[in-house]
């Protein structure tokens, strides 16, 4: 993400940044965060045999939710949309854009 001219930000969040509720108490902390020229995304890149595992679909179904209300209430305020994205750890190469993984990699919101 370094060398992407896209991407104008990028941080590992501390813990206890960002809590996002699921399954009822449980929380979720997303990887990565990500900013680009036009939108900011929670990034979780997960082994490609994790991909399907129940709890990461849930916690990803919470992030999807979540970025479509920060996306509502960034939108009144004259912000960018917010996005989540599941990332199989092999996606992630050297060759590849931040815009290709979030054209690929988004988990629309339930």
């Amino acid at each position: 993400m370094e060398d992407d001219p896209d991407v104008v930000k990028w941080v590992k969040p501390a813990p206890g940044h960002f809590q996002i509720d699921y399954k009822g108490g449980h929380l979720y902390e997303p990887d990565f965060v990500v900013e680009t020229s036009t939108g900011k995304f929670l990034c979780e890149p997960k082994a490609v045999g994790e991909m399907n595992d129940p709890t990461v679909l849930e916690k990803a179904r919470a992030a999807a939710l979540w970025c479509r209300h920060a996306t509502a209430h960034e939108l009144k305020h004259e912000g960018k949309p917010w996005k989540y994205l599941l990332i199989p750890h092999d996606a992630v190469t050297a060759n590849r854009t931040f815009a290709s993984l979030a054209a690929q990699y988004e988990v629309p919101a339930p």
